[in-house]
């Protein structure tokens, strides 16, 4: 019989994961559609388990916005130019991804963010949550990804699916936010440079100044601040929304990502939260 217990989860696929970063809109597909599987079981084994799940744009997004700028709030007719292009390729992974989890049985709804979505100086002030409570209520599973947005000062943004994350997670609190990436949690220094390096299975905000001295970036093209700008982003959250938690880990594994679903104190990975 399956759990029954209620709760709500957030979980991110990394595009690091779901595609090849270092080349440009090259997907891993194999890996996309175990994932989906291994949600899917997660869902059986728990009939009370409702998620929000979001994806990063990968080599399909950071490729295009990185050559017109849009991250940089370029105007003028390259700067619409990109946000069209940028647009286009982050849509074209999220399709694969859809088709993906719908083929493994999950019922996702995919949500386009720029077509709601309003940034100030780079940072998204406003997105259309109402559709994705609605999805959630009748048992669909919302998809929501990095994309492009119109921003009321710079022109244009990139919103990542961290930041969509924080700005749902106001009317929509989860329980637990899943971050699932290359590398199996956060290290005190970037694992694939320095295999040496350890795992730090604990950040709190007491702790995140000395820590954020060892995170970088990201490996290949990315826009959006890599592991830094991450851990940055969600750190907030985690102080303003007290027992939630954000759970760091590897999908390379195969099954942890239904064991983390199921299991709120798996035993791997980097957490961050609040006390």
């Amino acid at each position: 019989m399956p759990m029954t217990h209620a709760e709500t989860v957030f979980i991110k696929l990394g595009g690091s994961l779901i595609t090849d970063k270092t080349r440009e809109a090259t997907v891993r597909l194999d890996v996309i559609e175990r994932l989906a599987r291994e949600i899917r079981a997660a869902l059986d084994g728990c009939s009370g388990l409702h998620l929000v799940l979001g994806h990063g744009s990968g080599s399909f997004g950071h490729f295009a916005a990185r050559r017109y700028g849009v991250h940089r709030g370029v105007k003028g007719p390259q700067g619409w130019a990109g946000l069209a292009q940028t647009s286009a390729a982050a849509a074209r992974l999220n399709r694969l991804v859809t088709d993906a989890c719908l083929d493994a049985g999950v019922l996702v709804i995919a949500f386009q963010p720029s077509a709601s979505a309003l940034c100030r100086g780079g940072v998204l002030a406003q997105m259309a949550a109402h559709p994705v409570e609605e999805a959630l209520s009748h048992g669909l599973v919302p998809l929501v990804y990095g994309d492009v947005a119109f921003d009321a000062e710079q022109g244009t943004a990139i919103i990542s699916t961290e930041d969509i994350f924080s700005y749902l997670a106001e009317s929509i609190v989860p329980s637990r936010i899943l971050m699932v990436g290359v590398v199996d949690g956060v290290y005190e220094e970037d694992p694939l440079r320095n295999p040496r390096s350890r795992c730090i299975p604990l950040i709190t905000p007491d702790i995140f100044d000395e820590t954020k001295r060892g995170l970088g970036g990201s490996h290949g093209t990315d826009v959006t601040g890599g592991m830094l700008g991450k851990v940055s982003k969600l750190m907030p959250l985690v102080q303003r929304h007290r027992s939630m938690v954000v759970h760091f880990f590897s999908g390379e594994i195969p099954g942890r990502v239904t064991e983390a679903l199921l299991d709120g104190g798996a035993p791997f990975g980097t957490r961050l939260r609040a006390i």
